[in-house]
């Protein structure tokens, strides 16, 4: 079957050309970074919610979490890609990262 016979939607797979090597290497890593970024969240807000953290922490994770999502935008809009171009298709899996 040829490329041009596979009726597999391609846009959210990772293709890998040597003239798109950096971009799809950036996309990968802030792949990785936006992850953690939403599991780290989701922790922060379950610690928020049994009241587990001090105010000064509560500041800290905040400020933090803002931080890096204010890079991540930096960084996506810096090598053309969009939030949604980080998440990757997993394939039967569906989509690496939930839907907002």
């Amino acid at each position: 079957m040829t490329s041009q016979e596979n009726p597999r939607p391609r846009s959210r797979r990772m293709d890998l050309e040597p003239d798109t090597v950096e971009r799809d290497l950036v996309k990968l890593v802030l792949t990785v970074v936006e992850l953690l970024r939403q599991l780290m969240e989701r922790q922060a807000l379950r610690r928020f919610d049994v009241g587990d953290l001090s105010e000064e922490q509560e500041e800290r994770i905040g400020l933090t979490l803002m931080l890096l999502d204010e890079r991540m935008t930096e960084l996506r809009e810096r090598y053309g890609l969009r939030p949604e171009d980080l998440n990757l298709d997993l394939g039967p899996l569906g989509p690496l990262l939930p839907r907002d």
